[in-house]
């Protein structure tokens, strides 16, 4: 079962190989910046995910608040 899941997934060699490509296609220079710009997007994308978390968590807050009668 294990063997079917790692079926599409790179060994060592062929990672080395997919890395020299990156550095040929790209060179030397671009390649911190790729990453950094990979990075930002990362982080942004985790700001929104904690975003929606916190107004899924505000918006469930509300629901469970008793309901307050005018006295």
């Amino acid at each position: 079962m294990t063997n079917l899941l790692l079926l599409g997934l790179p060994n060592g060699g062929e990672w080395i190989i997919i890395l020299i490509v990156i550095l040929l296609l790209f060179g030397g220079k671009k390649i911190p910046e790729l990453m950094r710009g990979l990075g930002k997007g990362v982080k942004s994308f985790k700001d929104g995910v904690n975003d929606a978390k916190e107004e899924i968590n505000k918006a469930k807050e509300e629901l469970d608040k008793p309901a307050d009668t005018n006295k």
